[in-house]
């Protein structure tokens, strides 16, 4: 007899493709447009990284800081935050209180899936008014002329009126993006979470 202990065995972690094909039906095509576009904005976290450890040398090493160095990486990093909100709504990973969800049937989970996309829609919708309402005042003079807001330091750069353009696209995007997942769950039954289901 082994003195050894015996364990039941682990359950099996979800397949990462079965975890895309879900996500992928469910945000349809411009869930999957959204996705690859996506490593252009993680590349840009990799170069805010670079720029910051070439403004730590120039500055510590050779005496000669840069103006654009910190106001570039907080634009960068800036942009990719702005992003991932949109990316986690492709992917269908935005944060959810499953405590009415968990209980639900399935007949129940669809309804809730529908409701809760187009709840997160409208919302999106008051964002990307109240982001349009910023837009103005910083890409337009009270003349009428177009003039990006800029950061008003030595470097002065227009980075304050391109980001809160690029906010305003990405909430269409993401009222969009809510509007097909809404559609795409009306169509078909909903997605169980794999971490609710049995193991015998």
């Amino acid at each position: 007899m082994s003195d050894t202990p015996q364990h039941s065995p682990l359950p099996e972690l979800p397949e990462l493709e079965e975890s895309t094909d879900q996500a992928t039906e469910v945000s349809g095509l411009l869930g999957q447009m959204i996705t690859k576009v996506s490593s252009v904005f993680a590349i840009g976290f990799l170069l805010s990284m670079a720029t910051l450890i070439y403004e730590i040398v120039a500055r510590h090493v050779f005496g000669s800081p840069t103006l654009w160095a910190h106001e570039t990486t907080t634009f960068i990093c800036a942009v990719g935050f702005v992003f991932g909100g949109l990316y986690c709504a492709a992917r269908d990973k935005h944060i959810r209180v499953v405590l009415l969800y968990d209980i639900a049937g399935p007949k129940m989970r669809k309804t809730l899936d529908i409701c809760i996309s187009l709840v997160c829609m409208i919302a999106s919708g008051f964002f990307a008014w109240a982001a349009w309402l910023m837009v103005e005042r910083a890409v337009f003079t009270p003349t009428g002329d177009i003039h990006l807001e800029t950061t008003g330091s030595a470097f002065n750069a227009p980075y304050p009126g391109v980001l809160k353009v690029f906010l305003l696209v990405v909430l269409i995007v993401l009222m969009v993006q809510f509007l097909v997942q809404a559609f795409n769950y009306a169509r078909k039954a909903p997605i169980m979470p794999t971490s609710h289901t049995s193991t015998e």
